[in-house]
């Protein structure tokens, strides 16, 4: 591939700086024109979408292939926002407080909301929720609410979190946005809650409500018409219509079928020329708070692999530069650990993470005892891209051919998503897998538990392949309960260096995402998690 339209991560945000032909225009597409216009009612909100989830339920599956569905209709207890004191704006909770001993959290909540079926929304849903959902059963939530062990419901609106042991109040208010989606209790209670029909239709409180899905086609949302928001949501329906295909999510936009492209799925060297179509914009705002990492994930149950000298010599094939110039078309920065360097507050400056050497990773693989055969090869292993983005599919194309060059036989294995979740984190068929976790704001959700040892099987996104060290163990533990800020953060830092010193995964890169859309839909951009929030004031021009 060429190299075009370079960018950099500027303090959560990917530099608009562009330094190539053609950037003139895609720079004067990436902030939505000023127009003073009042939001019009009505109109179909046709999205483009990558995959189909089967289980869309963001209380058990925190990902962002959910979120980007299921956030319109199951509501967190607050969102990420601009500007405001604690980033966060009020959803389901109108208030949180966190006492000083780290032993409870009060939630106010909104009297008067309703669930989809009219039902009564009230704090029992929310302790349901938070004891048997996000604390047994969801991905990040069996780490971040572990300790959880009671929660009071003094009153119809107000849920007081009990821990035994003290949970830091910055951890639990970080996690408010993707770990706190609440289910409705009468539906659920008494169920088995993972096969729960509704896990596939959710029932919610948000703007909007599901109403179909047909695999292969299309989701369909309708608007909630007895929302709390008086005239909100704007629109009638938001439509998910599936192109897997991101040539023809590309010719959906230039065709005026559809309004918006997220998360990059307009591919990256063809965003120059998108941008300059009459009708269309890119833009970078709304992605802040999903700090997207490029990963290695390591099955260290199979013997080389549990080989420090080998995970290395695996780092030292990869050069990570070539990678953010030619998968990212440097829309990516090289990744020195598992904490993104836009995260002030906890990254560790100084990280040496194993650079470009195939001569030092065949030399450490010669000390291992993996000599080449008379084909030159010294091992084969089973790798396993994951499908959600076409960066993540091209850099198992380049590991493959990386790994080849020391040795590694690699043989990729394709699957769509539900095949490779399957494979990878409940199955554990892999020796290396490409993962894309997402950074959230603090290392207890979705990075310390790509190390932590002793994770049930199954669980997306979190370390399945077996790695388990007492001290990192530990180290996680203590971080995870420590109440002092600066000492949380130090913990936080010395994680880090564990990372890179004994790699139980490898990173690669980090990168922002990219949105196209019409102009004629307003309000694409509103808070930090755009993509994957309610989209309540979204309105579309007739």
């Amino acid at each position: 591939m060429a190299t075009r339209n370079p960018r950099r991560f500027d303090s959560f945000a990917v530099s608009r700086r562009q330094t190539l032909a053609g950037s003139a225009a895609l720079l004067a597409a990436s902030a939505w024109p000023s127009r003073a216009q009042a939001p019009r009612r009505g109109g179909r909100f046709v999205v483009a979408a990558d995959s189909e989830p089967r289980n869309l339920n963001p209380a058990i599956v925190a990902s962002n292939g959910v979120f980007h569905v299921a956030s319109k209709i199951v509501e967190p207890l607050a969102e990420a926002a601009y500007g405001t004191k604690d980033g966060l704006a009020p959803r389901l909770a109108t208030s949180w407080e966190g006492a000083a001993d780290g032993l409870s959290a009060t939630f106010r909540l909104r009297a008067g909301v309703t669930w989809h079926d009219g039902k009564p929304f009230s704090s029992a849903d929310v302790a349901f929720s938070a004891l048997e959902v996000w604390r047994k059963l969801q991905n990040f939530g069996r780490v971040v609410f572990k300790d959880l062990s009671a929660v009071d419901t003094p009153d119809s609106a107000t849920a007081v979190f009990r821990f035994a042991k003290p949970t830091p109040f910055q951890l639990i208010r970080n996690a408010l946005p993707s770990l706190t989606a609440v289910v409705p209790r009468h539906l659920y209670e008494g169920t088995d809650i993972g096969a729960n029909p509704y896990n596939a239709k959710p029932v919610g409180t948000g703007p909007f409500a599901f109403a179909e899905a047909r695999p292969g086609e299309y989701t369909r949302l309708v608007r909630n018409r007895t929302y709390r928001d008086a005239g909100q949501p704007f629109v009638d329906e938001i439509i998910y219509r599936v192109l897997p295909d991101r040539a023809a999510a590309t010719g959906a936009l230039e065709a005026g079928e559809v309004h918006l492209a997220a998360f990059s799925q307009v591919p990256l060297d063809d965003l120059a020329r998108v941008g300059k179509v009459p009708g269309l914009q890119v833009v970078t705002k709304g992605y802040e708070a999903l700090t997207y990492q490029l990963v290695v994930e390591i099955n260290h149950r199979r013997k080389e692999l549990a080989d420090l000298r080998v995970r290395r010599a695996i780092a030292h094939a990869i050069d990570r530069d070539f990678v953010v110039r030619t998968v990212f078309l440097g829309y990516a920065q090289v990744s020195d650990g598992p904490v993104p360097k836009n995260d002030p507050q906890f990254h560790a400056a100084g990280l040496a993470m194993p650079g470009f050497d195939p001569a030092r990773a065949n030399a450490l693989l010669d000390e291992a005892g993996y000599r080449r055969d008379g084909r030159g090869v010294r091992m084969r292993l089973r790798l396993l891209p994951a499908p959600f983005f076409g960066e993540t599919k091209a850099f198992g194309a380049y590991l493959r051919q990386a790994l080849g060059a020391v040795g590694i036989e690699a043989e990729i294995v394709g699957n769509d998503t539900p095949g490779h979740i399957k494979a990878v984190y409940s199955d554990h068929a892999f020796d290396l897998a490409v993962g894309p976790p997402v950074y959230r704001g603090d290392p207890a959700i979705s990075t310390t538990v790509l190390a932590q040892g002793g994770l049930p099987a199954g669980v997306p996104f979190t370390n399945q392949g077996g790695y388990r060290d007492e001290a990192m163990d530990a180290l996680i533990a203590r971080a995870a309960s420590t109440l002092d800020e600066a000492t949380r953060t130090e913990l936080y830092r010395e994680f880090q260096r564990k990372v890179v010193a004994d790699l139980p995964f490898i990173n690669v890169a980090e990168w922002g995402f990219t949105s196209v859309a019409s102009r004629k839909a307003h309000n694409l951009d509103t808070n930090p998690r755009w993509p994957v929030s309610n989209w309540a004031d979204v309105w579309l021009e007739a």
